[in-house]
């Protein structure tokens, strides 16, 4: 079944998320259920989601991670993160984009965290050597 898509391929914000996701080894971009996904041999971050158990409150603008299990619950508490329908049983938390004064570098460090939890030991070495 194609899903339509939900995102603008030229938003500003996702291009922030592109730059920070795809300078990871091996990482690349596919469209998934109508969103852009990043992955390596499976995802580790997703442009876009709904909140659980309310399919109408959606964040277009927003960046689901797995988080790690010892981060996930403080992270929660924080205003601007929400559980993400279908993936938070698998620990993934969303980031809401949308208001001003996002802390990029927090985004980062979710991306990195999630990329660590997912990707092979060989594309992680690699991300350590280039550090």
């Amino acid at each position: 079944m194609t899903h339509p898509l939900v995102f603008d391929r030229d938003d500003p914000v996702l291009a922030r998320v592109r730059e920070i996701c795809l300078a990871l080894p091996g990482a690349r971009e596919k469209v998934s259920h109508g969103r852009p996904w990043f992955c390596t041999r499976t995802g580790f971050a997703v442009y876009g989601g709904t909140l659980r158990g309310d399919s109408a409150t959606s964040f277009g603008t927003s960046l689901l991670v797995r988080a790690d299990p010892q981060e996930r619950p403080a992270l929660l508490a924080g205003p601007q993160f929400f559980e993400p329908a279908y993936l938070w049983p698998s620990g993934w938390v969303g980031l809401d984009l949308s208001p001003a004064g996002t802390d990029w570098t927090e985004a980062a460090e979710l991306v990195e965290t999630s990329y660590r939890l997912t990707a092979p030991r060989r594309l992680v070495q690699e991300l350590d050597t280039r550090r």
